[in-house]
């Protein structure tokens, strides 16, 4: 569920969105290695990226695309630092006023 923030007009996301956006990166991370494109006919890490932002999708397209470039980074880079990723998702989801 998305939500408006009142006042600010900034498009507040549930934090369960926020949870399964992390899940999701999370999963494509896990499973991803250098020469799956190659070992798996059809593999497409845009497809792993779209699935990791569907619960998102009510985000300005331009916050997605930055988004996806993050999450490409993280699910193609093991040693990629996750913690602005994880910081970005909460700043998303928090409805302090």
């Amino acid at each position: 569920m998305t939500t408006t923030k009142p006042n600010e007009g900034r498009i507040m996301i549930d934090r369960a969105d926020t949870e399964a956006t992390l899940y999701r990166v999370a999963i494509c991370a896990f499973t991803y290695y250098s020469g799956k494109p190659w070992d798996e006919p059809g593999y497409s890490i845009e497809e792993d990226i779209t699935w990791c932002t569907a619960p998102l999708a009510a985000l300005p397209q331009a916050e997605l695309v930055d988004l996806g470039a993050s999450i490409r980074s993280l699910i193609t880079d093991p040693s990629a630092d996750r913690r602005p990723f994880i910081a970005s998702l909460a700043q998303l989801a928090d409805d302090k006023e």
